[in-house]
Formats: structure tokens, C-alpha cells, sequence
């Protein structure tokens, strides 16, 4: 048996979409990895002061969304760290506990030309091969430049960047918590077994629905969803 190649997807998932799983599923064809360990951040220092869900409710979205899918693995290490979390500190903490793994770090288009802001980018950079999916042509060759030029700016002791042609999707988990704050359908946008969580516990609605769906202790609904 060689050595595994394991693809690491961290992002707040709040909540998960298809979007982030087929991602996944494409990434192991793609790059030939064994699984895909997604990762639910828990306090994500970029996202401080926003309005986010717990990292409980969210690592329960995403264990739900890969439960029919052995290949998936939901991990809930950044979830229990305490404090602000970093990619890095969670590569690395990989890389201790696995050292005889390869892993790839998958990132959207955008965390590319971002990631040079993130904290300690070099130890990112040693600890892994970044993959970072192209949504579309039109973008495909901005990316090839800023690839080259990180590059020549970071050693790429992990394995350096692999850009990843994929398909252009519009689901983002930004625009599904303003449809359900609207009382639209997400449906075919997540898994079934997600949004039936959020249904159940009257997540991402209105602010003042929510605070009173917060003082029940098994807030369960009995009036008709719209979404």
C-alpha cells in the first residue's frame, strides 16, 4: 500500500453546501486522492465579530451532509481548539499525527490571491500541496500568474499549488442564509438531511424568530416551511 493522499477542506461551512461536496468529490478524481477530511472551523479570525454559528451546530451540518459517503470524513479538531483558528496550526497538527500522509489543501479561487494574508502563509505552504479550484476559463489565466508568483515568493517544501479546473457554480452559503432568512427555497442547494436540521432548529431566519427558537430546548416546527 503507498502513501496516502488525503485531501484537508477546512472553511466555516455555515451552513455546508453542495457546492463544498462536490468539490470534494471532484478533488479525489482530480487529484487522485483516498478521502477528504473536511474540517468546520471553530473560531475563524477572519470571520471574528460576524454573525456565525456555533462551531457545534456547524460540525453537526457537516457530519450529516458526509454521512452517506465513506470517502468524506468529518473532523471536529478545529472545532475543540480553543481560540482564534489558523490553517496552519491544523496542517501542521496533521502532519504530527499522520507524518507518513501527503495532503492537499483545498481552497476556492478566491483564497489564492488571499492567501498571502493569511497568518504564517510560508508554514502553510510547507505543510502541504495547495489545490485551488478554477471556476471557469476567464479566471484561469489570473491564476496561473498569481500561482507563479507564489512560488517565487514561498519555498514550496509541501508540494507547491495545483490549480484545479472545476465547474462554475453559484451556490454559496452566503446567499442560502439570505434565501432561507427570506422564506425561499434552498432545496438542491444542501443535502436533504441538512436542511431538514435547519428547518428543525429554525436556523439563519429572521433575528427575532431565531431568539425565540433559541429558548426552546428542543426547538422543533410546527408551522409549514417555505424553504
Amino acid at each position: 500500500m503507498g502513501i496516502r493522499r488525503i485531501g484537508i477542506m477546512g472553511g466555516t461551512f455555515n451552513p455546508i453546501h453542495n457546492g463544498h461536496l462536490m468539490l470534494a468529490e471532484w478533488a479525489m478524481d482530480a487529484v487522485n486522492l483516498d478521502e477528504v477530511w473536511l474540517l468546520p472551523a471553530g473560531m475563524p479570525y477572519m470571520k471574528a465579530g460576524k454573525d456565525i454559528l456555533s462551531g457545534r451546530e456547524r460540525l453537526r451540518m457537516t457530519e450529516l451532509a458526509v454521512a452517506d459517503n465513506d470517502r468524506l470524513i468529518c473532523l471536529d479538531m478545529e472545532v475543540r481548539r480553543e481560540g482564534y483558528t489558523y490553517s496552519f496550526e491544523t496542517l501542521e497538527e496533521l502532519r504530527r499525527k499522520y507524518p507518513e500522509y501527503d495532503f492537499f489543501f483545498l481552497v476556492g479561487a478566491d483564497c489564492l490571491f488571499a492567501i498571502e494574508t493569511w497568518k504564517s502563509p510560508e508554514r502553510i505552504f510547507a505543510s502541504c500541496t495547495l489545490v485551488a479550484a478554477v471556476r471557469g476559463e476567464a479566471s484561469l489565466s489570473g491564476m496561473e500568474r498569481k500561482k507563479e508568483e507564489l512560488e517565487q515568493r514561498f519555498p514550496m517544501e509541501g508540494g507547491g499549488i495545483i490549480l484545479l479546473p472545476f465547474l462554475q457554480l453559484s451556490i454559496s452559503s452566503t446567499q442560502i442564509r439570505e434565501r432561507i432568512r427570506k422564506g425561499l427555497s434552498v432545496r438542491y442547494q444542501m443535502p436533504d438531511s441538512v436542511l431538514n436540521y435547519i428547518r428543525e432548529k429554525g436556523l439563519y431566519r429572521e433575528k427575532d424568530e431565531s431568539f425565540k427558537e433559541a429558548q426552546k430546548s428542543h426547538g422543533k416546527e410546527t408551522g409549514q416551511q417555505t424553504f
